[in-house]
């Protein structure tokens, strides 16, 4: 059976590490219209800078670390991609994150600074761990994996720019519990099917995603009569998780670049928001 492919610009949007960035993006503004928050035009570039500098650095390391062990061929096409463009990604992406700590300095206030430094610590323990010792488990509890370390992670980056700028973190705290949940659902999937070993074995993927399409249906019932933002976003969330659901019963007819990028272009139902954007609170 033919294996469907990809439209080339959302293989390169894969492939390029563009994906994260834009996925940080939308949901970072999402956040902030749940809020009732105006974000800074900085917020969501600084946001864009260091996501694509840190997905850049990751798979450069990953594909160095491949290439020079015994089992090159665990390696992706987004891995051999970046190594590939080595020689035009490091640069680019040392400028984005010169950039980036020039916004840092130069605009962002010193008490959002100190609160975000929290963040950057810990994203760059994590970042340090995982390249420096890869054939120990990351932590030795089973649960806390390393797809759930991203998700918490990559959240926090995502919903810190609106809460640091609301008196009331209510109408944030579900979209931000469930947005951590999908982001997890995210990197589990996409970690199930790129195991080989692990490939059939679909229920892993299906009965998570259900469970959480319907967790999310049901939480945007009960908030919609007092917060309805919190619960449009909260119901954006679960159209993801339904359509993560969508491409593990596909994924045996796409192509693996192809099932990798639509994992993240299904994130990016916020956009579905848009014509409410000037929703009165």
């Amino acid at each position: 059976m033919r294996l469907v492919d990809a439209p080339l610009p959302l293989r390169l949007w894969h492939l390029s590490s563009l994906d994260a960035p834009t996925v940080a993006v939308v949901w970072s503004l999402g956040f902030a219209w749940a809020a009732a928050v105006r974000l800074p035009l900085w917020v969501p570039v600084l946001l864009a800078l260091v996501a694509w500098a840190v997905y850049v650095g990751d798979r450069l390391l990953d594909a160095r670390a491949g290439l020079r062990s015994a089992v090159p061929h665990r390696l992706r096409e987004r891995h051999l991609f970046h190594w590939r463009h080595r020689r035009a990604l490091v640069p680019l992406a040392a400028a984005a994150a010169c950039a980036a700590v020039w916004i840092v300095l130069a605009l962002m206030p010193a008490g959002v600074r100190e609160r975000d430094s929290l963040l950057a610590a810990a994203a760059l323990a994590y970042f340090t761990r995982v390249h420096s010792s890869r054939n120990r488990p990351l932590f030795r509890s089973p649960l806390l994996t390393k797809e759930l370390l991203v998700g918490l992670l990559f959240t926090a980056g995502c919903v810190l720019p609106a809460w640091c700028r609301t008196h009331a973190a209510g109408p944030l705290a579900a979209p931000a519990v469930y947005f951590a949940l999908l982001a997890w659902l995210n990197c589990h999937s996409i970690d199930r099917w790129e195991s080989r070993a692990r490939r059939s074995r679909t229920a892993q993927i299906l009965a998570p995603a259900p469970l959480l399409a319907l967790a999310g249906l049901l939480l945007f019932t009960s908030l919609l009569a007092v917060q309805p933002r919190s619960a449009a976003l909260v119901a954006a969330g679960a159209a993801s998780a339904l359509l993560l659901a969508l491409l593990d019963r596909l994924r045996n007819r796409l192509a693996p670049v192809t099932l990798r990028a639509a994992a993240d272009l299904v994130l990016l139902t916020p956009l579905l928001l848009i014509p409410f954007a000037r929703w009165p609170h």
